[in-house]
């Protein structure tokens, strides 16, 4: 008797994992998603931006779409569209700063900004993860989501690229790369106020938050 009142029992049990699974998997939709962030931080790229310094990598509305990217995409899909844009550049689409593509990007001196888009779409993307189970203070901590993904990042690689790209020591180099610190906080600060918009439009869109029950 006992092992038949088991036997009844376990059809009503769930299956988590096969419902985990098929929300990992990528649709149209998410694949669209992708789509059309790369060729948002494209356009972004191309506006005109402002010259810094004496090698004259300007300041760009790139790294506001990056962290768009990551903080509304999630970390899977917000790398996958900054990689798909990094792509498109370099095999020679003019979507980098002034009009620019091709591999030689690689050789300038914004070379090392350009390599870390991917890490901070990925570092901000698994921040928001954890940011937006919140229901609290969202813009704020996601703005620190942004800027500690662009600290530990973008600043890092760029400073390297400052340095073996233009020969600069690493005390010109920070100097140089400290240029681009104020407009990385207020892009940060857009970047938080647009997405806690979307998600709030859209409260299952960031990748990696499963719907409640």
């Amino acid at each position: 008797m006992q092992s038949a009142g088991k036997t009844a029992a376990e059809p009503v049990r769930r299956r988590p994992s096969s419902g985990r699974l098929s929300r990992r998997r990528w649709d149209a939709t998410d694949l669209s998603l992708v789509a059309v962030f790369a060729a948002l931080i494209a356009a972004l790229a191309i506006l005109p931006g402002i010259p810094v310094g004496p090698l004259g990598v300007p300041i760009t509305l790139q790294t506001l779409g990056v962290m768009l990217a990551g903080i509304v995409l999630g970390p899977a899909r917000g790398t996958a569209a900054v990689l798909l844009y990094l792509v498109a550049g370099l095999i020679g689409l003019p979507v980098f700063s002034g009009f620019s593509g091709g591999f030689g990007v690689l050789a300038g001196p914004s070379a090392g900004y350009l390599v870390a888009f991917p890490l901070a779409a990925l570092v901000a993307g698994l921040l928001a993860v954890a940011v937006l189970r919140r229901q609290r203070f969202r813009v704020p901590l996601l703005f620190l989501a942004c800027l500690a993904a662009s600290l530990v990042t973008i600043h890092p690689l760029g400073i390297a690229g400052l340095m073996v790209n233009a020969g600069l020591p690493l005390r010109d180099a920070v100097i140089v790369d400290a240029a681009y610190l104020p407009g990385d906080v207020l892009k940060n600060i857009l970047a938080a106020v647009i997405a806690v918009s979307v998600h709030r439009a859209f409260p299952r869109l960031l990748a990696g938050r499963a719907p409640r029950d």
